[in-house]
C-alpha cells in the first residue's frame, strides 16, 4: 500500500503522489535564490549604478563606510542661524531674534548667555566695538555687552 496525501478542493478529492511533491519541494528551494540573485544582479547592471567604468560592479565594503554624521545640538544651530542673521542685517535683529527664541523654547535659556556672548564678539569683529556697543540690549543678563567689551 502507497501513501499518498489527500487534497480536498471543492468537492473531489485526489491523491498527490510523491514525484508532485519532490518537484514543489524543489522548486520551494530553488525559486527564492533565483529571485534574489536576479534581483541583485538587475540593481548592479542598471546604467546609473557606476556611469564612468561599465561593467565594474558595485560592492559595498565596512573601509568605503564614512562616519555616521554627529547631530548638533539644537543651541549650536541657534546660534550659527543667529550670527549668520548679525552678518546679513544687524546686530540688533540677531538679539531680537534670541529674545524671542528664548521666549518660545524656554529650554535654550541655560544656553543664552553664551550665545549672546558669542553674538556680541562676532558684532566687534564686523562693525568695531563703539558701533557694536549701540547695539546692546539687556538680553540674557547683558551678555551681548560683556561679549563687546571682551572682544574689544
Amino acid at each position: 500500500m502507497t501513501k499518498c496525501l489527500l487534497i480536498i478542493t471543492g468537492r473531489y478529492a485526489r491523491p498527490v503522489t510523491h514525484s508532485a511533491r519532490r518537484i514543489g519541494r524543489s522548486l520551494a528551494l530553488v525559486l527564492p535564490v533565483v529571485l534574489v540573485l536576479s534581483g541583485t544582479l538587475a540593481v548592479t547592471a542598471v546604467p546609473w549604478a557606476n556611469q564612468g567604468s561599465g561593467t565594474q560592479m558595485l560592492t559595498a565594503s565596512s573601509k568605503d563606510v564614512s562616519a555616521r554624521a554627529k547631530s548638533r545640538a539644537p543651541q549650536d544651530i541657534l546660534r550659527d542661524r543667529l550670527l549668520a542673521e548679525l552678518q546679513e542685517k544687524d546686530p540688533g535683529v540677531a538679539l531680537t531674534s534670541l529674545q524671542r527664541e528664548m521666549k518660545y523654547t524656554p529650554s535654550l535659556a541655560k544656553h543664552c548667555v553664551a550665545i549672546a556672548r558669542a553674538l556680541g564678539q562676532a558684532a566687534v569683529r564686523q562693525y568695531g566695538p563703539t558701533r557694536a556697543q549701540s547695539y546692546a540690549r539687556p538680553v540674557c543678563d547683558t551678555a551681548y555687552a560683556s561679549g563687546v567689551m571682551y572682544q574689544s
